[in-house]
């Protein structure tokens, strides 16, 4: 499986994928919004683009689908309870079921609902796993729920899958939110070393050229993903005062949505 990583350098910070077989040179599409950068990178490459997924109906994840189908014919997959919404959907996708991309490549959709409602994550694992994750875990973050979501949801996709995938699991989220995360992670958490850490080596990197984290690195820099160290409990109780001191992960990881949503 090859893996191509282009951002859009808009104001929201996209990232789009293309995932070929190199047996065959055949391409999936996830998430492309600028469609002439998906295009153009599959020429420079050599390969077809034959499928085009997108992880939910946010527009900013399937505005570049119409021109993108235009110029390749390429075939439109979609959450079963997005599909109405994106419109142009060829084929309505449900947790379980795996994609195919050439001879090489098999992708498993993960139902992963709480950013929305219809929200779909890829696990590529042969090899090194891979998870596609959308804008449902971000790198050192999680997705808002303001556009059609709600964060207990999205905590039980959180603590009951995502947090049970190999921890070498690599993640391709759907936006580079990583330094902004990052300083959020420390004002919650500001004894963090290791994000301190990947602050200071990201810096000055433009967002191609991030690096590629893994499950592990999150568990040590996600505060969403490390709800049961006193550290972020008390970094969440400091801010909220009201929050009780036995307060659940689930009710923690809630309110820590809430700040991230207001800071």
């Amino acid at each position: 499986m090859i893996i191509e990583r282009l951002f859009a350098a808009n104001q929201l910070r996209n990232y789009h994928y293309l995932i070929a077989c190199a047996e065959t040179g055949d391409a999936l599409v996830i998430d492309p919004l600028d469609y002439q950068a998906c295009l153009n990178r599959a020429r420079d490459r050599g390969w077809t683009i034959r499928q085009i997924l997108n992880t939910h109906e946010h527009p900013d994840h399937t505005a570049g689908n119409a021109a993108l189908v235009a110029a390749t014919g390429a075939r439109v997959l979609a959450h079963e309870r997005a599909a109405a919404r994106i419109g142009g959907v060829d084929q309505s996708l449900s947790g379980g079921e795996r994609l195919r991309v050439g001879r090489t490549v098999e992708l498993e959709c993960l139902d992963t609902p709480g950013h929305t409602f219809a929200h779909l994550c890829l696990l590529a694992q042969s090899g090194t796993p891979a998870l596609f994750s959308g804008d449902t875990l971000f790198n050192a973050g999680v997705g808002n729920c303001s556009g059609g979501g709600d964060p207990q949801v999205l905590y039980g996709t959180c603590s009951g899958q995502l947090a049970k995938l190999p921890p070498a699991t690599r993640v391709y989220p759907g936006h580079d939110y990583l330094l902004r995360n990052l300083a959020f992670t420390l004002h919650i958490d500001p004894s963090n070393q290791l994000a301190k850490h990947w602050q200071e080596r990201c810096a000055g990197l433009e967002a191609e050229t991030q690096p590629v984290l893994t499950l592990a690195d999150e568990q040590q820099i996600n505060c969403f993903f490390r709800l049961d160290e006193p550290a972020v409990r008390e970094g969440v109780r400091a801010l909220s005062p009201r929050l009780a001191a036995d307060a659940g992960a689930r009710e923690l990881f809630v309110r820590l949505r809430e700040l991230r949503d207001k800071w």
